[in-house]
């Protein structure tokens, strides 16, 4: 088992996961998830020569929880990584890896901070630069104003999404991981109208071999603790977020980078609008390695460890010496 240790990264504390010796890997989760989510990766990074970090982002598990709303934005976020590599690794830079939300905290951590962050990789959400104008106005033309549901339109609301997910969570992450894993053919379960709920449609699980009852119950027992209001309030920051990453406008990704997308995964392929993801990726970050695994659905690290493992130690290795 890996230490569990609190770090002070600035405005709060974040609960990490760490492993082995050797240059920082920290490894930054998505929703609904946890340290836990990286729980394949920690014994072989640290059998690899490095200082494997997982945290919990702050919200979720271990670490601080603040209220507000706005306490979630992306520059909260980044700064708790700074903070973090900065507590763990002073003299030198460390290296970046997130899946799903983690995936666009730690491109735009590299983006933003790259003399911090020597190198990064993103699991599941490609790198799409500085964006144009805020996700919400994205969603809200698409599915909103057509009247069809969309899941982070409907995490919007304080509250609404908290309450059907703290019901049940462990039936409520059960369903979720499920529905946009690699193991369900493509189905039109997420094709409903406005005003439906989040849990409306979707499959009843049938047993995985990614997600045993044992990780079920873990992930039940962090959000039975810890609730979802922090999560969810990531969802509710898309103009925060545009208003601050407007400041990087034109910058690229300059550092060494690494792509894994699921072929299965709807994120991967931004619901649809990406036909080549890992070209999208290369015109912010020039330098970056892409990857699709077939057959795999969102939750990367957790389907396909040992294909997800050889990819990131095969990259970690050949990055230059120092970093």
């Amino acid at each position: 088992m890996p230490e569990m240790r609190m770090i002070d990264v600035g405005e709060l504390s974040l609960r990490c996961a760490i492993e082995g010796s050797g240059p920082l890997v920290i490894l930054v989760h998505g929703f609904p998830e946890s340290w836990y989510s990286w729980r394949h990766q920690l014994a072989p990074l640290a059998d690899a020569g490095f200082t494997a970090c997982a945290i919990d982002v702050r919200g979720y598990g271990g670490s601080g929880k603040p209220h507000p709303v706005e306490a979630y934005a992306l520059a909260h976020i980044v700064g708790d990584l700074v903070g973090l590599a900065k507590a763990l690794q002073p003299e030198s830079p460390a290296i970046l890896v997130g899946h799903d939300w983690g995936a666009p905290i730690v491109w735009n951590s590299a983006l933003t901070h790259p003399e911090q962050f020597s190198a990064v990789a993103g699991l599941s959400v490609p790198f799409a630069g500085v964006p144009n104008r805020p996700f919400t106005e994205v969603f809200r033309e698409h599915f909103t104003s057509q009247g069809k549901f969309f899941y982070q339109e409907y995490f919007q609301e304080p509250g609404v999404a908290e309450a059907e997910a703290e019901a049940d969570p462990r039936d409520w992450v059960h369903r979720m991981m499920y529905s946009i894993s690699g193991d369900v053919p493509p189905s039109s379960s997420w094709d409903k109208p406005l005003g439906a709920t989040f849990l409306e449609g979707l499959p009843d699980p049938k047993p995985v071999p990614w997600l045993t009852e044992a990780d079920l119950d873990f992930y039940e027992g962090e959000f039975r603790r810890s609730g979802f209001r922090g999560p969810l309030n990531r969802y509710r920051n898309h103009e925060n977020d545009f208003a601050w990453l407007q400041g990087w406008k034109g910058r690229r990704i300059e550092q060494p980078a690494l792509f894994i997308g699921g072929e299965r995964d709807p994120a991967t392929t931004l619901f649809g609008a990406v036909a080549d993801p890992v070209a999208l990726v290369k015109m912010f970050a020039p330098k970056v390695e892409g990857h699709i695994l077939p057959g795999t659905g969102h939750w990367t690290q957790q389907e396909k460890p040992e294909e997800v493992n050889r990819l990131l130690l095969d990259w970690l290795g050949r990055l230059p010496q120092g970093h």
